[in-house]
C-alpha cells in the first residue's frame, strides 16, 4: 500500500480552513444575532441593528451554502 502524502495533507489543509471559515462565520452571525437595540434616550439607532441582523443572516446562509456543497460533493 502507498500513501499519496501530498493529496493527504492537501486535503487535510483545505478540511482545516474550511473548517475555521466556517465555525468563523456561524460564530459572527450568533454574535450579530446577539447586538440589542440601544435606547432611544441614549441616541441609538436601528440602522445599526437593521445592518447586524442583515449580517448574521448573510453569515448563516453562508454557513448553509457550505453544508449543502459539502453534502453535494459527497452524494455525487
Amino acid at each position: 500500500m502507498n500513501i499519496d502524502w501530498a493529496a493527504l495533507g492537501s486535503v487535510f489543509g483545505v478540511s482545516l480552513v474550511v473548517t475555521v471559515a466556517l465555525v468563523g462565520f456561524f460564530t459572527l452571525g450568533i454574535v450579530a444575532l446577539s447586538k440589542q437595540p440601544e435606547p432611544a434616550a441614549q441616541g441609538g439607532s436601528g440602522g445599526s441593528l437593521l445592518l447586524a441582523r442583515a449580517g448574521a443572516y448573510v453569515c448563516f446562509a453562508l454557513c448553509a451554502a457550505a453544508v449543502a456543497y459539502g453534502i453535494y460533493l459527497i452524494v455525487a
